[in-house]
């Protein structure tokens, strides 16, 4: 397998940022154990402590879309529908004094 860089940063030191399909192959070959880690460091010539971060992201993110594909909403849709709600209670409670009051018809 070819190692796809996207550019290399010189920040200091040369940095290469690899493509997130490079990522997730060298993190699956990790998931798969056909390979040790130090292997997989020697191949592609990356630390073990990346070759770990990408493993763990992974992981990470899968237990995400199985979540979704479930139906578990994400917390921010939660909350948001929760502050809609408590916002339509108020104004319909603003709403029935204004029409008692008689300032509103």
């Amino acid at each position: 397998m070819q190692v796809t860089i996207v550019c290399e940063v010189t920040v200091g030191q040369n940095r290469k940022i690899y493509t997130a399909e490079f990522k997730s192959k060298v993190a699956m070959e990790t998931i798969r154990d056909d390979e040790t880690i130090n292997n997989i460091t020697k191949k592609y010539k990356i630390h073990p402590n990346q070759i770990s971060t990408w493993k763990t992201e992974l992981i990470k993110g899968a237990n995400n879309i199985v979540d979704r594909k479930r139906g578990k909403k994400p917390l921010s849709e939660e909350l948001d529908r929760e502050e809609l709600l408590k916002t339509i209670g108020q104004l319909n409670v603003e709403n029935n004094f204004l029409k008692e009051s008689g300032l509103f018809r």
